[in-house]
């Protein structure tokens, strides 16, 4: 699907779930988060798609997308919304909100699947290419390109699992990972990779980044996340 990512935003996590493996099924790279406050954490500018739920906690899904369409770099990014609430005023709002399409729950995961191909095709030609070549937090600067990782302009030498996982950080920051998700974007297909190689990596990766190693912090019982201020 031409790496088309997605972002499913969503307080019921089990719908999260169920809409990210039927999208990835489709070959979709999708990612979720559980409520806009999340999101708004998360490096938003990268997706191609918002899936975002109308009804969720302090930040409803519109103001979410009203936030987001008044920032130029995330005004761009099309957005579904899909909500329990259907009624003809709730849709026009959306509309109104910028919203590229509006599906009403409950639906069926093929209707899904359909209105998602067709905003993508509808929209892919007028969203800017992200080309991501530098993340950064502050002083600490990863440049994709180059494989280099710098801190105030010097060079900080990092493996290429601590590059990689460094990166999947500052691409989702915010974001938490289990050790199976770090696992499976960081090792891909390598075999017999223990829990504890992931947590060396990590433990390395915070003594070499400095101060910045104590925004790499732990979820007991949940995995890592990089937690900027």
């Amino acid at each position: 699907m031409d790496n088309y990512r997605i972002l499913v935003v969503d307080d019921e996590e089990d719908l999260c779930e169920i809409l990210k493996f039927n999208l990835e099924n489709e070959g979709y790279e999708v990612d979720t988060a559980y409520s806009a406050e999340e999101a708004l954490k998360m490096d938003l500018p990268q997706y191609h798609l918002l899936l975002l739920d109308v009804m969720m906690g302090e930040i409803s899904g519109f103001r979410m997308a009203n936030m987001l369409k008044k920032d130029k770099k995330t005004a761009q990014i099309p957005i579904i919304f899909i909500t329990a609430k259907d009624t003809e005023n709730d849709t026009i709002t959306g509309f109104n909100l910028g919203a590229d399409d509006y599906i009403s729950k409950p639906f069926s995961l093929r209707e899904v699947m359909v209105r998602v191909k067709a905003v993508l095709r509808r929209t892919s030609s007028v969203l800017p290419v992200q080309k991501e070549e530098l993340l950064e937090y502050k002083g600490l600067n990863l440049h994709i390109p180059q494989k280099k990782v710098s801190i105030d302009g010097t060079e900080v030498a990092l493996t290429k699992k601590e590059f990689e996982i460094l990166m999947l950080f500052l691409q989702n920051k915010g974001r938490v990972f289990s050790r199976e998700d770090i696992l499976s974007k960081v090792w891909h297909d390598e075999v017999c990779v223990l829990d504890r190689t992931i947590d060396v990596n990590i433990t390395r990766l915070r003594k070499k980044i400095g101060e910045y190693g104590k925004r790499i912090v732990t979820r007991l019982g949940y995995g890592y996340c990089f937690e900027c201020e």
